[in-house]
């Protein structure tokens, strides 16, 4: 759903998150994560170059501060795809940062579509099927819930949210 905001909304920008985890087949660094050993992670925390961060899964993840800034700066909106913990590190830094929950009809359909990617262990599973219910209970703190069920309704809807946010923050930051 990410995909279609980023094709379909003028002025957005992903914000590429960095990660310790290992590149799945496909992935390219720089494009789909910053992979950087955890020992660089850990100097990167310490040096503050994170706009959030979290552990998840045994592996962490955060957003470059720096690279969010640019963005910003240049007149973009950006777009996060990052787990609870990072959205409420971005909540307490940004409080003007508009957050939407995206998540899958049920927690059955999480597990399924978990297990259908074939590239998670059955601890990493069970250690993200934990999040989810944390997350799901969390559901409140966010502005905007999106059900990413059937991807004929729920990617427009998506796509038309992000729009009105980004309209929206335009306009208020021209007053």
């Amino acid at each position: 759903m990410i995909e279609a905001a980023l094709e379909e909304v003028p002025n957005l920008s992903f914000s590429v998150s960095a990660t310790t985890r290992k590149p799945r087949p496909g992935e390219v660094d720089g494009r789909d994560y910053v992979f950087l050993s955890r020992e660089t992670f850990e100097e990167w925390i310490e040096a503050g170059k994170f706009l959030e961060w979290a552990e998840y899964s045994s592996n962490l993840y955060g957003t470059p501060a720096e690279q969010a800034d640019e963005l910003l700066d240049s007149g973009r909106s950006i777009i996060l795809d990052i787990e609870l913990q990072g959205a409420r590190q971005v909540r307490e830094n940004r409080p003007d940062a508009v957050m939407v929950f995206v998540r899958a009809p049920s927690l059955e359909e999480t597990r399924r579509r978990l297990e259908g990617r074939a590239t998670e262990t059955a601890e990493a599973i069970k250690s993200r099927m934990t999040a989810a219910r944390t997350a799901i209970a969390a559901r409140d703190e966010f502005d905007f819930e999106i059900v990413n069920d059937d991807l004929r309704t729920s990617r427009p809807a998506m796509v038309k949210l992000v729009e009105e946010i980004v309209k929206s923050s335009e306009t208020a930051s021209r007053r």
